[in-house]
């Protein structure tokens, strides 16, 4: 799929995810995990941007931070991700590119959209069924906004984001709310219509022949085409006729 510049925040705020190289699990281990938050702890600190929220899953990590007035993003980006790479690399005697060379952002410019991004990205853990409760996972800014809250130390910048809840019970309430969010699920230009995608997708997969096969073959060539493209769930299920509950099934690992 075509690259295209990427749309600046007028309020410097994004919503910024990073994935592992063809999709693939990047940690590991909770050694991992935890090499990774130490890495934003230090990346932070040197590049001076403002960390509101993450979220570490197997095969990518979700962020939302500002853009700091002394440094571009994609140099932030670069601080955390090829100083993870190298200790990665060594730890399972592996060599090459871990991450997808271009990280996927998208601007947050309103009150609404940042409350959404924030709730979406503690969510994660649990849409993937790797938690009952977003509580109980260690690897995300949730635990922050607890210690904010509480007035215990929290490495990120937790103050944005609270000014909106009076208590924690209040800020948990919202983090929990059943929602169907779809932050950055776009991925695709807007610029492109449905005719469009569904041209450029012609041109590497048959999806005439999608709609035809079993069950079990068609989420397998679901699958190989979020794998593989730029395409949202909600795009796909748009284009190709197909239920979004169907899709989400097929690529649920790569959410």
């Amino acid at each position: 799929m075509p690259r295209f510049a990427r749309k600046k925040s007028i309020t410097g705020i994004y919503h910024v995810m990073v994935r592992g190289i063809d999709k693939r699990d990047i940690f590991l281990d909770n050694e991992d995990k935890i090499k990774l938050i130490n890495n934003l702890i230090n990346a932070k600190g040197k590049g001076q941007f403002e960390l509101y929220g993450y979220c570490i899953m197997d095969n990518h990590v979700h962020l939302l931070m500002k853009e700091s007035e002394s440094e571009e993003i994609g140099t932030s980006i670069k601080r955390i991700t090829v100083a993870y790479a190298g200790w990665h690399n060594k730890k399972y005697e592996r060599t090459g590119h871990l991450f997808y060379n271009r990280f996927t952002s998208e601007p947050v410019e309103d009150e609404k959209y940042l409350l959404t991004v924030i709730r979406y990205i503690h969510q994660n853990p649990l849409k993937a069924n790797m938690v009952s409760n977003i509580e109980n996972y260690n690897y995300s800014s949730f635990q922050q906004y607890y210690n904010y809250f509480n007035n215990q130390p929290s490495f990120i910048d937790a103050e944005l984001i609270g000014y909106y809840f009076k208590t924690f019970e209040e800020f948990c309430k919202y983090m929990k709310e059943k929602c169907d969010d779809d932050c950055m699920e776009y991925k695709v230009n807007n610029n492109y219509n449905d005719s469009t995608i569904k041209e450029i997708l012609n041109t590497k997969y048959d999806m005439k022949k999608l709609l035809e096969l079993p069950i079990d073959e068609q989420k397998l060539m679901i699958h190989t085409i979020y794998k593989n493209e730029d395409i949202s769930i909600r795009t796909l299920s748009r284009i190709t006729g197909i239920s979004k509950t169907i899709i989400e099934a097929a690529v649920k690992k790569d959410k």
